[in-house]
């Protein structure tokens, strides 16, 4: 009996909580050291999905003169949002699910988190259903007889014998990076952002020598013209800024961790330039495999099976693995884990979110399934993110405009404190996710100067260092303001006046 009793424990919710840190600051069950303010900075260089959409420019009738300065557009105007909301992170060093409460209200946040979950694990059952296929690639090298090898799968699994063995393969690569904290796997990123520029720099100069430019890449026209190219073009340059809509929002989850807020400042030269330059290396060897194979083969991997060289395949094969792993990670995995930290604190961080993740967004979503229908993914995935334009720009406008960089952190952990408004929904907010990023910034700005939520305005920025200390009681510096923080709208206003009068 004692046995069995000992061998039940573990479903038990107090086996699962989670040890509280001396630096959480937040307590009453609200907060983790995952959501802790904390100080580290990471970017994200290359990925698969710049190379794809690069190249799927050329196939909807753009050339490189074309494509190039979409790309490079769609790029820099991104990394201005990027860099007001990656700012705020580096400033507050608070994670996106925890900063979004200070504009759309402390419970209504959890819509944005919601969507940003079921996002990060769409995307991340996708990314792993692509490096399955590059896993393929690697396999096929080595042993070209899995190309032959029979399909015991029905025709209506969507995916064959080899393809589920290539999808587990990857999965179990992938896995047990999900189970390091964020500091501990710099290291990856590291090496992907130096092996991934010199395979695409090799495959390239490969490009170029198969096909020389004066009589490939720099030969192409356009195969469109007038009012159909303009929009084609547009509508391109939107493929850019969605590329990285997803990141725009959660930026702040890796900025936190940055030292100083100057760090950002770099982005919107880096990241258009780093950008485009992938990017180019993207078009120059699709627009050599339209030259060599009579096909626009903008997905690198459906290139690499047509090359003869195994030995070539391998490498590039293996790049594309170490790429995907790597946006899979700081993209999907780590951003569902830190969205998951805000819905049970207690019991989930990061390393359990991105378990959870890796789960239910590899398996239990069966990518491959949402791939048979691509039209209707398309428009799936097209309709949840017209939400994270709205997003950002309330974010945005929220902190630079509406509060002018002044906020409560401490605040943004209370239920009941300043950012409540009313029984914990922005109604503001409510409003402008209905229109677009810039509607909804204009729209958020006027409600709110219109229709201001005092109690959540502060005289000064109140950051994690006036937060109480471990025994509980609070830093001199920012003591009243913390007071404050952890009461209702009006005891807010109260305290400050008894503090006030006290003096």
């Amino acid at each position: 009996m004692v046995r069995l009793m000992g061998s039940l424990d573990f479903l038990r919710p107090s086996t699962w909580a989670l040890e509280p840190e001396k630096t959480t600051f937040a307590n009453h069950g609200w907060s983790n050291k995952d959501m802790d303010p904390v100080t580290y900075w990471v970017s994200d260089a290359t990925n698969v999905a710049v190379w794809e959409l690069a190249g799927s420019m050329l196939a909807i009738g753009l050339s490189w003169r074309q494509a190039l300065p979409c790309i490079a557009a769609g790029y820099a105007v991104i990394s201005v949002v990027m860099v007001m909301t990656g700012t705020i992170g580096a400033r507050l060093h608070v994670a996106f699910p925890v900063l979004n409460r200070s504009s759309f209200g402390f419970w209504f946040s959890y819509f944005t988190v919601f969507s940003r979950i079921i996002l990060s694990m769409f995307w991340f059952g996708i990314q792993t259903y692509s490096g399955s296929q590059a896993i393929y690639q690697v396999l096929k090298a080595i042993w070209p007889s899995i190309a032959r090898l029979p399909n015991r799968l029905p025709a209506n699994a969507n995916i064959t014998s080899s393809g589920l063995l290539c999808y587990l393969l990857y999965w179990l690569i992938q896995f047990p990076f999900m189970l390091l904290s964020p500091h501990q796997i710099r290291w990856l990123f590291l090496v992907k952002g130096i092996v991934v520029p010199i395979a695409w720099l090799a495959m390239v100069i490969w490009a170029f020598v198969r096909v020389p430019p004066s009589t490939g890449l720099f030969a192409q026209h356009a195969t469109i013209s007038g009012s159909q190219l303009t929009w084609t073009w547009l509508s391109a340059m939107n493929s850019a800024l969605g590329a990285y809509a997803t990141l725009s929002v959660n930026i702040p989850d890796f900025t936190r961790y940055a030292r100083n807020e100057q760090a950002q400042f770099v982005q919107p030269l880096v990241i258009p330039i780093v950008f485009t330059l992938c990017s180019f290396a993207g078009i120059a060897v699709t627009s050599a495999g339209i030259q060599l194979y009579g096909e626009v083969l903008w997905d690198p991997l459906l290139l690499i099976d047509r090359w003869d060289n195994r030995a070539a395949a391998f490498f590039a094969s293996l790049v594309f693995v170490i790429a995907t792993i790597g946006t899979n990670i700081s993209a999907n995995s780590l951003s569902a884990g830190n969205d998951m930290t805000v819905l049970l604190p207690k019991y989930i961080n990061i390393r359990r979110g991105q378990v959870i993740c890796a789960f239910i967004g590899g398996w239990a979503l069966c990518p491959w399934e949402i791939l048979a229908s691509a039209q209707g993914f398309l428009s799936f995935m097209n309709g949840y993110t017209i939400f994270l334009g709205p997003f950002a720009g309330i974010m945005i406008t929220d902190f630079w405009f509406v509060h002018k960089g002044k906020v409560d952190v401490p605040a943004m952990y209370n239920p009941n404190g300043r950012y409540r408004y009313t029984h914990g929904f922005n109604w503001r907010a409510v409003l402008a996710i209905l229109v677009t990023f810039v509607v909804a910034s204009v729209v958020y700005y006027v409600t709110s100067v219109a229709f201001p939520a005092r109690e959540t305005h502060v005289e000064n920025l109140i950051s994690a260092d006036d937060a109480p200390s471990p025994t509980g009681t609070p830093y001199d510096s920012g003591g009243a303001f913390l007071a404050a923080s952890t009461a209702s709208a009006k005891d807010a206003e109260k305290t400050r006046d008894v503090e006030v009068e006290t003096k």
